[in-house]
């Protein structure tokens, strides 16, 4: 058997206040009870959203669905479909007394954005490489693009880029 008993917490009346505005909230002398009976709650947000995987698994690259690339003191448009994109990848810079930079651009068609970068500059008496990992969720509008670019032959960024959500935000699988 269940037992009742009143629950007297400022902090839960306003959580009830915040939650169920349309109930009136919690209103002066009228008692909030709970029961001591248990009772299982089924979470359906992540189907009743359209997906059946957890957002961890959402984000998985797949044979399928990952475009890899690798360059080296150039740029390449990796993506010009719009949508959510999810790019991954390790960048590597070699101290030599050269300004080498590896980045992610977003581009409109006229203005570039640097969203990521990695660099060593010039000056730089240490010897050996540095490496950084990126990995970064962009959102592609209609006519914008997805760029990496490598700026020095003393550089390489590579990696992989995949579509995670339409337009819309409708998730796609990998």
């Amino acid at each position: 058997m269940a037992q009742e008993f009143t629950i007297k917490s400022p902090n839960i009346e306003d959580k009830i206040n915040q939650l169920l505005p349309s109930q009136g909230g919690f209103q002066a002398g009228v008692d909030f009870s709970a029961s001591t009976m248990v009772i299982p709650v089924v979470d359906l947000t992540e189907t009743a959203e359209g997906s059946s995987k957890r957002a961890d698994l959402q984000l998985a690259l797949s044979h399928n669905t990952a475009t890899t690339y690798e360059i080296t003191n150039t740029t390449t448009t990796l993506v010009t479909t719009t949508g959510y994109w999810r790019i991954i990848g390790v960048s590597y810079c070699l101290f030599n007394n050269t300004n080498t930079k590896n980045s992610v651009i977003l581009s409109d068609g006229t203005t570039d954005k640097e969203v990521w970068a990695h660099r060593t500059r010039n000056g730089t008496t240490a010897s050996g490489d540095s490496t950084n990992e990126c990995d970064l969720i962009v959102f592609l509008s209609a006519g914008d693009s997805l760029k990496v670019s490598s700026t020095s032959a003393n550089g390489q960024f590579l990696g992989s880029v995949r579509q995670v959500a339409d337009i819309s935000g409708n998730l796609i699988d990998p």
